[in-house]
């Protein structure tokens, strides 16, 4: 079944993306939730003249997306997080509490773009993926430091 994503959608794709999935996947939860249409030719020659219309607006966001990439790369986070004697964090740091050091150190960062390889249970220096627009992805040096 093909569908045009109306939303960005993780690990499936991006908003006005043309993707095949499962019919059920599409018909029980994409179309119901407004987060995909059906791909009739119709839909797709909208969405082509849609995208023709936004192509300028778009690479506006991709350039300032590109912009914020390059500011990001040098900057190396300090996440505090409460530990024991051992180095071990008691529960882990996710992506909440890296976009809240983003935050702090004056940069805007949702928590849905970061995402992390392993899971951080102990201190130490550790590398963040941001997804700041389809094309621009970066990678992040963080810290985990004792509180």
């Amino acid at each position: 079944m093909d569908i045009i994503l109306k939303e960005d959608v993780i690990n499936l794709g991006y908003k006005d993306d043309v993707v095949k999935v499962k019919a059920g996947y599409g018909r029980n939860f994409l179309i119901p939730t407004k987060k995909a249409i059906l791909a009739t030719e119709s839909a797709k020659k909208m969405l082509a003249e849609d995208l023709k219309q936004r192509a300028h607006k778009l690479d506006r966001l991709k350039n300032d997306a590109a912009e914020l990439a390059e500011k990001l790369k040098d900057i190396v986070l300090s996440v505090g997080a409460k530990t024991s004697t051992t180095g071990k964090i008691f529960g882990a740091v996710g992506p909440i509490q890296i976009a809240d050091a983003f935050e702090k150190a004056g940069f805007t960062v949702d928590r849905k773009v970061i995402s992390l390889k392993d899971p951080v249970k102990e201190i130490g220096s550790y590398k963040a993926t941001l997804r700041l627009h389809k094309e621009v992805t970066v990678e992040v040096a963080f810290e985990v430091v004792a509180e």
